[in-house]
């Protein structure tokens, strides 16, 4: 696990400085440091005005561009008068361009490691003739008048052929839309509302209908309750408490009732039927990826077909992330729950490495370093991008006080995050 998350972040932080880097260099400002990891100094060497180094904490990096407020708070330089190389020389629009320059590089990534990952394995796809169990329905669904059990057999009169098409923009905006459902045995029309678009704005209602899943446990993520309770992958979980079990939605709707509860799993581990206590976590989950037992079929693509593919597979992590977050700020999710720490993170990599799940994993991360970077925070680069658009916008720049005591309100922001996040991992490991 650790192994694997120093090597993902190295990977990630480097091409990330390298951005500041690069960028810095073409517009002419002189980088006095390019440094992996934090301080203190391992090893490194000096070329020309440039200092390259490895810090003993491998869990970020940074480049010190001169001229520049940065982390480092080392602002000795800024009382003197501005040198042509220096940051605060250059005009706003390329100060910009080089705060911008690792969040850019960090998308870039995501985008080609998906694309590769696409392009190499394919992309994984329900048949609709193997939605066998039918279909589990939110509110939504209800409304629109699909009911648990439906088998979606055709949209807009074309038969169905792959689970997803259910959702496409074209079934559901064409006129008339209908979809034609087998419900008892018997061909039932469900019409597709014409305010479809404001009801799917509703949280959590665009997969208004989906196929009911056999499964069984995946990889259990150490330290949550899954693990403490001693689940194993392949196990299949039969029930809670006197609940039976047999798809997800089932179990999922179970465990909401219990939040932060005590319970019983019934699970079926090859021929024996255990009983295993468990603490549900207080977010409802148990921890562990599940492996659907439906027959998913792969789609295999060009490289060029893959780029679409892979560019909508990275922004949508960054989607998911301003959900995420929506959902904190809105109080229907805990952030102790929603948040990771460096040990929560190496835990989603796993003891075991599997390259097409260290890549995924990476061009996760990058996307969400890209997004959290963004963030208009002091410290962060989209912090100094907000007061640079403010200095291209109404051509005042904010004095250097304002800007060295914004950034140690955002330092100790930022490390009162990080220990939050870290004492966060610990209790979860621990309890």
């Amino acid at each position: 696990m650790a192994l694997q998350l120093i090597v993902g972040l190295t990977i990630l932080v480097g091409l990330h400085e390298m951005g500041h880097f690069v960028a810095a260099k073409y517009f002419g400002m002189r980088v006095e440091r390019f440094s992996i990891g934090f301080p203190p100094r391992l090893f490194g060497r000096k070329i020309g005005d440039t200092d390259y180094q490895i810090g003993a904490i491998p869990l970020g990096g940074y480049v010190k561009i001169s001229g520049m407020v940065d982390e480092s708070l080392d602002t000795e330089a800024l009382k003197q008068e501005p040198q042509p190389w220096e940051y605060r020389a250059k005009p706003a629009w390329q100060r910009l361009i080089v705060m911008l320059g690792g969040v850019t590089v960090n998308i870039i990534t995501g985008i080609v490691i998906f694309t590769l990952l696409t392009w190499h394995y394919g992309e994984s796809y329900l048949p609709a003739a193997a939605a066998r169990f039918g279909v589990v329905t939110n509110e939504v669904g209800r409304e629109m008048g699909f009911r648990d059990g439906d088998k979606v057999l055709a949209v807009n009169g074309k038969k169905l052929q792959d689970f997803n098409d259910i959702y496409e923009p074209d079934a559901l905006l064409a006129r008339n839309a209908t979809y034609t459902v087998e419900r008892d045995g018997a061909p039932v029309t469900v019409a597709v509302p014409a305010n479809i678009l404001d009801r799917l704005n509703k949280p959590d209602a665009a997969l208004f209908v989906m196929p009911a899943q056999p499964f069984e446990v995946g990889r259990v993520v150490a330290g949550r309750p899954a693990a403490k309770a001693g689940l194993l992958a392949g196990d299949r979980i039969r029930g809670v408490d006197e609940v039976p079990i047999a798809f997800f939605h089932q179990l999922q709707a179970a465990l909401k009732t219990r939040k932060g509860q005590p319970a019983t799993l019934t699970v079926a581990r090859g021929a024996e039927v255990l009983k295993l206590p468990v603490q549900i976590g207080d977010d409802g989950l148990l921890g562990f990826e599940v492996k659907p037992l439906l027959p998913f079929a792969t789609r295999q693509y060009s490289l060029a077909q893959a780029i679409p593919v892979g560019t909508a597979q990275a922004f949508g992590v960054i989607t998911s992330n301003i959900k995420a977050f929506s959902k904190i700020f809105r109080g229907e999710a805990s952030a102790s729950g929603s948040l990771s720490g460096p040990i929560g993170i190496a835990q989603v990599f796993g003891g075991q490495f599997d390259p097409a799940s260290f890549w995924r994993i990476v061009g996760m991360l990058s996307m969400v370093l890209a997004f959290m970077n963004l963030l208009p925070i002091p410290a962060l680069d989209g912090g100094h991008a907000v007061f640079l658009i403010y200095e291209v916008v109404v051509r005042r720049r904010p004095s250097e006080v304002f800007l060295e005591n914004a950034q140690k309100v955002g330092m100790v922001l930022l490390l009162g995050l990080m220990v939050f996040a870290f004492g966060n991992d610990l209790y979860k490991l621990m309890f």
